[in-house]
């Protein structure tokens, strides 16, 4: 089976999200892939993160105070260097949504230190990293996104994995802007809504190399229209191993997953019933 194995923020499920302990153990498990988000320092450091800001529900301040959800806007990377970046930690937090999670004091790092470690670990590890654009944070939480795109290329190139990167978002002006300036970049289209795929398709105005929708917005309709459009299908976040299942047989390109380790089980089993 030629599945794509994404492993979610490197494996949120088992260790914390963005992190290089999380990713070197995704890279352990087998993952075809390493899916992640990034944002922009003050430095105009490319930092791998879900947020622009310290998550409370993650994040710890430097002087051991707790983030709260009212006050995290004020912890915000885009104010913030690499070396101030440090001093948070993101691992020790307990997270209600992940009980197995293992706890560790550990930093988000910049995209350029993970994919040291990766490529050290897995020359041949495929990515997959999404730019964290929202409008509403232009030029205050991130800069505009024609920048903070140019930011990421230029660092992909200039770290020579180009070649094996998908760039994902769901903002649809950063993708048109990626596609008209960068047209090399393979690029994964983020959805969310449940407009009919023409109609997103259409909003975009091109069709991208993979088309990346929450998974329950997956059906065989959807497999059979992406087919037509010889786009992939990578649906996120598919953390049940029924539904994994499901999704595999219905025939889609890949799965991002929490749960590397349950995603790899479960497309063993369905090899070894095909062999």
């Amino acid at each position: 089976m030629n599945l794509d194995i994404q492993g979610h923020r490197g494996c949120r499920g088992l260790l914390p999200e963005n992190t290089i302990p999380a990713f070197e153990h995704a890279i352990e498990l087998g993952v075809n892939t390493l899916e992640f988000d990034v944002v922009i320092s003050k430095d105009h450091q490319v930092i791998v993160s879900h947020e622009p800001f310290m998550s409370h529900e993650i994040a710890t301040s430097p002087d051991g105070q707790e983030i709260t959800k009212e006050n995290q806007l004020e912890h915000n990377i885009y104010a913030l260097d690499y070396e101030g970046i440090k001093t948070y930690d993101v691992g020790t937090k307990y997270v209600e949504r992940f009980p197995d999670q293992k706890k560790i004091k550990v930093h988000k790092p910049s995209l350029k230190d993970v994919v040291h470690r990766a490529e050290f670990l897995a020359p041949e590890i495929l990515y997959n990293i999404e730019i964290k654009r929202k409008k509403e944070w232009d030029l205050t939480h991130h800069p505009s996104y024609q920048t903070f795109a140019d930011l990421v290329i230029k660092e992909l190139e200039e770290l020579g994995v180009m070649d094996r990167t998908t760039v994902q978002c769901f903002d649809v002006e950063t993708l048109q802007y990626i596609h008209a300036e960068y047209p090399h970049v393979r690029l994964v289209y983020l959805i969310m809504n449940e407009d009919a795929p023409e109609s997103n398709i259409e909003k975009l105005g091109f069709t991208p190399f993979v088309y990346s929708p929450y998974y329950l917005l997956v059906n065989k309709q959807l497999v059979d229209y992406c087919k037509v459009l010889d786009m992939q299908l990578i649906p996120w976040t598919v953390n049940e191993e029924v539904d994994m299942k499901k999704l595999i047989d219905i025939g889609v390109t890949g799965i991002i997953t929490d749960y590397p380790d349950r995603l790899i089980k479960v497309a063993k089993e369905i090899s070894k019933g095909k062999s």
